[in-house]
């Protein structure tokens, strides 16, 4: 599968995206964020947006011993 066509089959999460799923409020996506645990990268130009690459989600997920069964939302 071509690289442009497996990154639109898989595209980062949204800061919102990931508070829902883990049911918290988006300041503490962003604290973790801040605090180096959970990988991001930002988009556009000036303040830009977030976005985290959903491996660098499931590795935070798994280090931290959730189960995906027990998000919010679906992935």
């Amino acid at each position: 599968m071509p690289a442009a066509q497996q990154a639109s089959d898989n595209p980062p999460l949204r800061v919102k995206v990931i508070a829902d799923a883990l049911r918290v409020d988006t300041t503490t996506v962003y604290r973790e964020i801040a605090a180096g645990r959970l990988a991001s990268y930002r988009v556009g130009s000036g303040r830009g947006t977030i976005r985290v690459p959903r491996s660098a989600f499931t590795q935070y997920l798994a280090d931290r011993g959730i189960p995906t069964s027990e998000l919010a939302v679906a992935l």
